[in-house]
């Protein structure tokens, strides 16, 4: 079994599209300048690594789920692997990962959504698109949005197929991790720029806020889908839009509060006074959360392919390409503390289990770290 990870939907001419996107941000990559060297750095606050693991080779950015002290991971070839966050002892293990505890989900390369019960798989079912996105599974329910940003509803118990929500959008997509959520009696989605509010019983939009106001001169330019993992504070919710900005919305009232531009490609990560994340040189910006003015910037980390970043208490945590951990002051910017993994780059967004912290890295390693 593996992990749907291309970015192939339905017609031709959009994987296309699609193609020809990657091959753009892949030259884009190509002509970066080198990564800033790193400069020795007296720890200001302490931090170890915790444990370690192995899965199999990613090629592709891994959300792990998070749920009662554990964490649920998938390796390339779709090896599902549940461990103890506090100590990494493994679980269960069976053959993008969304779980709410009891029930656990996967799409395969194949489409097929696959949910498990406490390891055991109880169900499987296709969807017509490839998935990037984990799934949610909230309410007894499983949700999946697709590449094509189509949202499929399942019944967790049997695999009832409850719904779809298929709205019309521009024929380019991301096939990049993106908005998928709960919030009270609301499904989170994201549609292209747009946050949607949708409800979960139905699939029927309640309703619908621009992040971001794409503009260039072919689709390539205007691509501006929302990158997950959203940020959630309260009422208040906030993502990237890629390449184009970053955004707050009152998910209570479906309203924007405020949106910035700013050209990254990686989620950002927040607390209830800043939202933090790295733009395409790297340069990494703090925004006050209830205004989006700027509260600081840092390029001491420039072009080192920095990962999407989470907040941890008083520190903004972010990978980079060759594999090193970064803790930077949420107040100030400044480092705080750097640690090593093996050495491969990390991808996709550090998750946090209690005091632990957990990235991956390409070549297949689970780092979990404790900072003090």
């Amino acid at each position: 079994m593996r992990l749907a990870l291309s970015a192939g939907v339905r017609p031709f001419a959009r994987r296309l599209a699609l193609l020809g996107a990657a091959l753009l941000l892949a030259a884009c990559a190509a002509d970066r300048p080198k990564p800033t060297p790193l400069q020795p750095l007296e720890p200001r606050i302490a931090g170890r690594q915790v444990w370690s693991a192995q899965i199999g080779a990613l090629r592709f950015p891994m959300v792990p789920a998070v749920r009662d002290g554990v964490f649920v991971v998938a390796s390339g070839d779709g090896e599902i692997s549940a461990l103890q966050a506090d100590d990494g002892r493994l679980l269960w293990r069976a053959a993008g990962v969304g779980s709410e505890g009891r029930f656990t989900a996967v799409v395969t390369r194949g489409n097929e959504v696959v949910t498990f019960d406490s390891g055991r798989e109880i169900w499987r079912k296709r969807v017509p698109s490839s998935v990037v996105t984990p799934p949610l599974v909230a309410g007894e329910r499983v949700f999946v949005k697709g590449v094509d940003r189509a949202v499929h509803a399942f019944d967790a118990l049997d695999g009832r197929r409850l719904w779809t929500l298929q709205r019309p959008g521009e024929a380019l997509t991301l096939a990049q991790p993106g908005v998928l959520a709960a919030f009270r009696d609301t499904l989170l989605v994201g549609q292209g720029p747009r946050l949607t509010g949708v409800d979960p019983l139905r699939g029927t939009v309640r309703w619908d806020a621009p992040m971001a106001q794409p503009r260039g001169t072919n689709e390539v330019e205007r691509l501006a889908d929302l990158v997950g993992p959203p940020v959630r504070v309260g009422d208040r919710v906030c993502a990237r839009a890629f390449q184009s900005s970053v955004a707050c919305a009152d998910a209570a009232r479906g309203a924007v509060l405020w949106s910035r531009n700013a050209a990254g490609i990686h989620a950002v990560g927040g607390d209830a006074e800043l939202l933090i994340g790295a733009d395409a040189s790297d340069r990494i910006t703090a925004w006050r959360a209830t205004t989006g003015d700027v509260a600081w910037n840092n390029e001491q980390l420039l072009y080192r392919g920095l990962s999407g970043a989470l907040v941890v208490g008083p520190v903004v945590v972010f990978g980079d390409s060759e594999g090193y951990v970064h803790f930077l002051s949420t107040a100030t910017g400044e480092q705080q503390l750097r640690l090593p993994t093996s050495g491969g780059p990390v991808v996709g967004t550090p998750v946090l289990s209690g005091q632990t912290l957990l990235v991956t890295t390409r070549d297949g390693g689970l780092h979990a770290f404790r900072p003090n």
